[in-house]
């Protein structure tokens, strides 16, 4: 690497830093997903056991236990809380946008590199994810280093991160192969797998994940198989765990406000590398199929969530990234379509700063969506005076500059401002003073994971479907002196007539806390 080169290194890894560590174990763990990664995580402690995950006290196969591990680490060495929980996302992104500099140096340039790197830290979505206690940084980190490492014919290493792939999030961690495979049909280029020493391959991937899962069908049997693969691979992608969010068209929002703000540039970066870069570079076709593949899946895929796209990020990353560096090099005709994406910023801030003013339900808000529209107002002028001015390089600092402040504001005032009403680490701080130590507990499935974190309180899970409540009139017969936590969306569901069965203790943000009228006499103790 060059002067240069260590230079920008340092650069990008300082920018990313500010933004990625920023409060990080400032907000407290945002439910149903963060605590339980963090729950899972502090069991395999209790129960001395690293191989099976367990939440509640239950073996649970919801996911492989790479993420776990790593939190597990993080716990040991810092202590069990949201830092630890968040830790491994934090540092495995930079590692992440670390191995999309270093090889996209190889495949194109070192601005083109920059350029990739700081887009994908900058990008909404990714920087979000990158604070959060899941396992979608894992995964695209495995995904990421498998896909590049095909690009540079480095095929051991395209086989090991697939392998940890696997180990992080199951079956679809070998969605690299079958987007190479893909690239290599497109091109008529089957050739290459005569180097790709694919046997050699497919016994590294199977040595790094194998052990695992060959151990948790020899310790649970063909529970672990159906629950695991039959449930959560199969049947989530042929049917929706969430009916409201099976639209086709799911992902395009998702990604637009995501990768925002390079969204702006994305549909001309796209058509531009279609029409024009398959002449210049191989690589461009690639990048293509990998963004297409993943969206495409996903699209396909009955069960959708935010998060499940994130692998395609660093693909459209660098598409931009190589866009952009075109334009550099004198394609005008594109900066004024830059300068739309800038007039976007200008009133997306004044729709953001409108909206909000009308909602008086959440006047904590204010100072935080008053930032928010400053700085896109911000981004937004600034750059279009620096494109007019054909000035790319200070158009582009303008845009990291602003997201690096958009970053900060998010995670300074409006998280910190409106997570109380998403975790239920407060409501437990509550729960314990009136908790009489003895009763039955049922809790929301929403809540449950962070009353197990933060309370060490399991409960019995109480499960709301948008048709349906749980049986109050039979939990009552059978426990009737109990104890109730529940979200006011699912308190608002239960009939009157129920209602009128329970003591109204605490209201903690979006959160009540409930107690049976009828008591007992005799104390089990």
């Amino acid at each position: 690497m060059t002067k240069n080169g260590y230079c920008d290194f340092f650069i990008l890894l300082v920018i990313s830093s500010i933004i990625i560590f920023f409060n990080l174990g400032g907000i407290p763990l945002l439910d149903p997903d963060e605590p339980v990664y963090a729950e899972t995580a502090k069991e395999m402690f209790l129960n001395h056991d690293f191989i099976s995950p367990r939440i509640y006290g239950e073996f649970w196969y919801d996911k492989p236990p790479m993420y776990y591990w790593l939190v597990a680490a993080a716990s040991h060495i810092f202590g069990s809380g949201e830092f630890a929980a968040r830790l491994p996302s934090a540092l495995l992104s930079i590692v992440c946008l670390s191995s999309v500099y270093l090889f996209v140096r190889k495949l194109f340039n070192n601005r083109t590199a920059m350029l990739s790197a700081l887009i994908l830290a900058t990008s909404i979505e990714y920087f979000y994810l990158s604070k959060a206690a899941v396992t979608d940084i894992t995964l695209t980190l495995c995904m990421t280093v498998s896909l590049l490492s095909f690009m540079t014919r480095r095929y051991y290493i395209f086989y090991l991160f697939m392998g940890l792939a696997i180990l992080t999030k199951g079956p679809i961690g070998f969605m690299p192969a079958v987007i190479a495979a893909i690239y290599l049909v497109i091109t008529r280029n089957l050739s290459v797998l005569r180097n790709m020493k694919v046997f050699s391959g497919l016994l590294l991937i199977f040595l790094v994940c194998l052990p695992w899962y060959g151990m948790m069908y020899h310790l649970h049997g063909n529970d672990f198989i159906d629950t695991f693969f039959g449930f959560h691979n199969l049947t989530r992608f042929a049917s929706p765990e969430h009916p409201t969010q099976t639209w086709w068209w799911y992902y395009i929002p998702v990604l637009l406000i995501g990768f925002f703000p390079w969204s702006a540039l994305l549909v001309q970066s796209v058509y531009h590398s279609i029409v024009n870069g398959h002449k210049q570079s191989q690589e461009i076709i690639f990048l293509n199929i990998w963004a297409g593949f993943v969206f495409l899946f996903f699209s396909v895929a009955q069960t959708k969530l935010v998060s499940y796209i994130l692998p395609m990020y660093p693909a459209i990353a660098i598409l931009v990234a190589w866009h952009i560096d075109q334009i550099w090099d004198g394609y005008y005709y594109a900066k004024r379509q830059y300068i739309w994406g800038s007039i976007i910023f200008i009133l997306t801030a004044g729709a953001i700063y409108g909206a909000f003013q009308g909602l008086e339900t959440l006047p904590e808000l204010s100072m935080g969506v008053f930032l928010l529209s400053f700085v896109l107002g911000f981004m937004g002028i600034f750059t279009a005076y620096f494109l007019w001015n054909h000035q790319i390089k200070n158009a582009f600092c303008i845009h990291i500059l602003g997201m690096i402040g958009i970053s900060a504001v998010i995670f300074g005032y409006v998280f910190p401002a409106v997570a109380p009403k998403f975790s239920s680490a407060e409501t437990v701080k509550e729960f314990m003073p009136v908790y009489d130590s003895y009763s039955p507990i049922y809790i929301s499935k929403f809540l449950r994971p962070g009353f197990a974190f933060y309370g060490n309180v399991y409960g019995n899970e109480l499960y709301f479907s948008p048709t349906s409540i749980p049986d109050f009139n039979m939990i009552l017969q059978k426990d009737p002196q109990a104890y109730f936590v529940l979200r006011d969306i699912d308190y608002k569901k239960i009939p009157e007539s129920i209602k009128t069965q329970f003591i109204l203790l605490k209201t903690i943000n979006n959160q009540i806390i409930l107690k049976s009228k009828e008591e007992t006499t005799i104390n089990p103790e």
